[in-house]
């Protein structure tokens, strides 16, 4: 890496694309990122998570693209997305090798990968992710970094991130018809991840939940490795409908009513608040209790902490969250959402903000930037390595692969 590179993160959301522009510094282990650029646009191209209409999205790129290249004073040509949506599936496999010269090599730490995600996956679905949790050496666990040590018989364990073929093309589809490429594809509770967890949560054993406006995205994460991801389809969106329909007002102003005097607990409300409330088809506007708010936000919410926790518990892993629950994303700036959280979750809960970014860190220090921050922070990491691929291929460039080393091997 030069002294100085520029990465970009785009978070192509359900209400909102979000385009940040990095400036990365070598700063030993851990690189140095400088926010210089920012630029927001509404998202109406895709619903809980997927693309759903091209042309509106690539529009909605286009926006927030512009306005970041003009902030940062420069042209942006590659960019590195999250994907999101219902339709990703997570698994942990195991894999196992020989030590061929009894001293362990990068060749022998591919190979054990390679044999951890040799698992069927259908024609439909494309592996996004292989991370590795860890390495067992001779049956000695809890090995980060095999490399060089001394062993007779290898094993790894890997967490394997798989999502619908489409979904991704789509998404790639989106940002090539704006004019840009796409480095490498995050799934974005990975990129959350990286912005707003400290190592020592890691290890502690902590879960992200990332609630945005159409999905809402969890990560396990357990002894520093992540072990379970998940995405399920509720998000902000769904508290903005119903404050529509139970207050008669159009959507649009239903969310500027959730943004401004939203509540997640009515408890924290004074009974004599009054709000206004703005009609539909010219219609006067009306003045109503708060507290009538609240008490139509609760419900949903607490719906949604109950999904959450639902899906926590089938995962297996809800014993071991010594860190608690941290919470981000751009619904959960709803005032009483931690409070509401904790109460559902019976353990601590806080507000996750990204952390260690310099620059404009003031005009991003929210938790509805962490996706796109935490996906300048991936991109930054893997500038520096790129020791394990971390995103395969899909199954035609698989197959091109293949025929490739096969006419190699003839000659």
């Amino acid at each position: 890496m030069s002294k100085k590179d520029f990465v970009v993160g785009l978070d192509i959301g359900t209400t909102k694309i979000c385009c940040i522009v990095g400036e990365v510094s070598e700063g030993g282990p851990q690189p140095v990122i400088d926010i210089v650029g920012i630029g927001t646009a509404p998202s109406s191209g895709l619903r809980k998570g997927v693309v759903i209409n091209i042309d509106s999205t690539v529009e909605s790129i286009t926006k927030a693209v512009e306005e970041a290249e003009l902030m940062a004073g420069m042209e942006i040509s590659t960019v590195y997305t999250g994907i999101a949506g219902g339709h990703i599936k997570s698994f942990n496999s195991t894999g196992i090798v020989a030590v061929k010269d009894k001293e362990i090599t990068e060749s022998d730490v591919q190979r054990v990968i390679d044999a951890a995600k040799a698992v069927a996956i259908p024609l439909d679905r494309e592996v996004i992710h292989i991370i590795p949790q860890e390495y067992m050496i001779n049956g000695q666990d809890g090995i980060r970094d095999p490399i060089g040590m001394s062993g007779l018989r290898l094993e790894s364990k890997v967490h394997i991130v798989t999502g619908a073929v489409s979904s991704a093309q789509n998404i790639i589809k989106c940002a090539n018809k704006a004019g840009l490429n796409v480095a490498e594809i995050c799934l974005e509770p990975i990129a959350s991840s990286e912005a707003v967890l400290s190592q020592d949560e890691k290890e502690l054993g902590v879960a992200l939940v990332d609630i945005g406006g159409g999905t809402s995205d969890i990560a396990i994460f357990k002894d520093g490795a992540i072990v379970y991801t998940g995405v399920l389809a509720i998000g902000g969106n769904h508290v903005t409908n119903d404050i529509a329909v139970g207050l008669r007002t159009p959507q649009n102003e239903a969310e500027k009513v959730k943004i401004r005097h939203g509540c997640a607990m009515s408890s924290m409300v004074k009974p004599d608040e009054t709000i206004e409330v703005p009609g539909v088809g010219g219609r006067k506007p009306r003045v109503v209790s708060r507290r009538l708010l609240t008490d139509i936000i609760e419900p949903r919410v607490e719906e949604m902490f109950s999904l959450i926790q639902r899906e926590i518990q089938k995962s297996g892993y809800m014993d071991v969250l010594s860190g608690g629950i941290v919470i981000t994303g751009g619904a959960t700036l709803l005032e009483g959402m931690p409070e509401l959280a904790e109460f559902i979750f019976e353990m601590p809960v806080k507000r996750g903000v990204p952390q260690n970014i310099g620059g404009l860190r003031d005009v991003v220090n929210s938790p509805k930037f962490a996706t796109a921050v935490g996906l300048l922070k991936y991109g930054a990491r893997n500038l520096q390595r790129s020791k394990f691929p971390i995103r395969d291929k899909n199954i035609y460039d698989k197959v091109r692969g293949s025929m490739r080393s096969w006419i190699k091997d003839l000659f």
